[in-house]
């Protein structure tokens, strides 16, 4: 784990917390301080959603934490019991994220035989604590999705494009690629999950504009486009080493990759205003896509042994490319470029 933003940020919630506690002369200000660190979200929705959950599912478990107290006094079978129904009730109503500080609450009530002042003291500094991590969430270092997924898309990009262009050559030492690869498939999940946080910061807090809407169009096909190519490495590690190639094979498909992996390079930097728009660019890689693919066919229908195998790549190899072209579209159009052809926002 690297240090982070999200990290200071949830040392000065509690720190925040701790403070408010002390000021107006509550009990047991590490309730409060637990809360912060529960409540601190990746984002501004869900640091909202959090915060109007945990509202709602503390509430009730102060009210069964009570009840239980008056009803089952504080025997540990007792706490149990009203835990494993605080846990039911928080994943029917799917607000599975909230369970922890509500148990929490629960135990600390339960604790005092369910007394109605002590549940109060007990919901105000659980609430004094998500309120600290919500505040803090949104002055200090407000999150930036956006900006966290640009700079990430380079650098997954950089993972992808080593692996391949060395995949068909085998240039690459057996322990880096596997850490590359590693390292790439990582980045890629991480880049999906600040995707879904993008979505919902647009989708949940307000109408989004049109020119934000087609931002996470382009967004949504810079992720899929990365996640072709790390298909492309899953089938030439699985399939290709193991089928009968010659020379001449070996080198049409590294040379290939090295052109996807090239125009690839292109339209990162077309999105990063390093490349001037150019169409005819996307319609020269398109005829040469297929043309590699027509290709491989009829050499298939020449070659019969390993055919599938071979087949299998080439078939994934052309995915990428396609996807490639799909946002090639999109980064000529954004940057003012005459298309041929509709938009991809479908």
């Amino acid at each position: 784990m690297t240090f982070g933003a999200r990290m200071l940020k949830t040392g000065l919630a509690v720190t925040l917390a701790l403070y408010v506690v002390y000021w107006i002369n509550l009990p047991s200000p590490v309730i409060a301080a637990v809360a912060a660190i529960f409540a601190m979200q990746p984002s501004i929705y869900r640091s909202w959603r959090y915060l109007r959950d945990q509202l709602q599912s503390i509430t009730f478990g102060a009210i069964l934490a009570v009840l239980g107290g008056m009803l089952l006094s504080n025997s540990p079978i007792a706490v149990g019991l009203v835990c494993i129904l605080v846990i039911m009730i928080c994943l029917k109503l799917k607000m599975g994220e909230t369970i922890g500080i509500t148990l929490v609450t629960v135990v600390a009530v339960m604790e005092a035989s369910g007394q109605w002042e002590f549940a109060l003291h007990r919901f105000v500094l659980s609430l004094i604590g998500i309120l600290s991590a919500f505040i803090i969430n949104i002055i200090v270092y407000p999150p930036k999705p956006k900006v966290q997924y640009e700079v990430q898309i380079g650098q997954t990009f950089d993972h992808l494009s080593l692996l391949l262009r060395t995949a068909i050559s085998d240039e690459i030492k057996a322990t880096i690629y596997r850490s590359e690869k590693r390292s790439l498939e990582e980045a890629i999940n991480s880049l999906s999950d600040k995707y879904k946080l993008m979505d919902e910061d647009q989708k949940k807090l307000k109408t989004p504009k049109f020119s934000e809407a087609r931002q996470l169009v382009v967004y949504k096909q810079m992720l899929k486009t990365l996640r072709k190519g790390y298909e492309v490495l899953d089938a030439v590690e699985e399939h290709y080493f193991q089928a009968v190639r010659s020379p001449e094979i070996n080198h049409e498909f590294d040379l290939h990759l090295e052109k996807l992996t090239k125009f690839h390079e292109h339209i990162l930097l077309k999105f990063n205003d390093k490349l001037k728009p150019n169409f005819l660019e996307g319609m020269q890689f398109e005829q040469e896509n297929d043309a590699f693919m027509r290709q491989m066919l009829d050499r298939y229908a020449i070659q019969r042994e390993g055919v599938l195998r071979l087949s299998i790549v080439s078939a994934e190899m052309y995915e990428y490319g396609h996807q490639l072209e799909r946002l090639n579209r999109l980064a000529d159009h954004s940057t003012g470029a005459p298309t041929d052809k509709g938009s991809d926002d479908k």
